[in-house]
């Protein structure tokens, strides 16, 4: 491939019948502008090719992002589920009133945990996601998003890595409910 400049008409390196407005050589043909300031886009199929393979390495992340989504929106259907039995055996059962309270309060603080857990993994999914565009534009076009990719991913890491902070609490809150009355009474089998 040649170098086109401004000046040059077609036959002399230019697209035809365009005058071009700015330079662009083989190792950057980007973006040209033409005289009348519209962007014509040069399809490099190399730049693209290294587009998408930027743009592919953090769909990775996403994978592992959508997994622990449907872990922990497994999670809270079972909290769910368990405050229900709980409600309805506490309306049956006056005995069991206190022992509710106290369960339910559990019960609603790791909802919480997994509401929250799932609302940071959505935000980075979101960020992941607008890192692949930033990624595979700056690779396309002369647009330099360089640096928000960078910002967005590592966002995107940092919310993941909070959603797990979430989760570990969660399931740490669930395993201290665990009360089997057998152990309790020290029965041996």
């Amino acid at each position: 491939m040649g170098r086109w400049c401004s000046g040059r008409m077609a036959g002399q390196g230019a697209h035809v019948g365009q005058k071009q407005g700015l330079c662009a050589t083989a190792d950057n043909p980007r973006l040209l502008f033409t005289k009348n300031q519209t962007m014509a886009f040069a399809l490099d199929s190399s730049a693209i090719t290294h587009g998408i393979q930027l743009a592919v390495a953090p769909v990775f992340l996403l994978t592992a992002v959508s997994g622990m989504i449907g872990a922990v929106a497994g999670r809270l259907a079972r909290i769910i589920d368990r405050a229900r039995v709980v409600e309805g055996r506490a309306c049956k059962d006056a005995s069991f009133v206190a022992a509710a309270y106290r369960e339910l309060a559990q019960l609603r603080t790791r909802g919480r945990l997994a509401n929250g857990c799932i609302a940071l993994l959505t935000f980075c999914s979101f960020l992941i996601g607008l890192t692949i565009i930033l990624l595979f534009l700056g690779e396309t076009t002369s647009f330099q998003a360089n640096r928000m990719a960078v910002a967005g991913f590592l966002a995107g890491v940092v919310c993941f890595l909070l959603a797990l902070v979430c989760f570990l609490t969660e399931t740490v809150i669930a395993t201290r409910l665990l009360n089997f009355p057998l152990l309790n009474e020290g029965a041996a089998p």
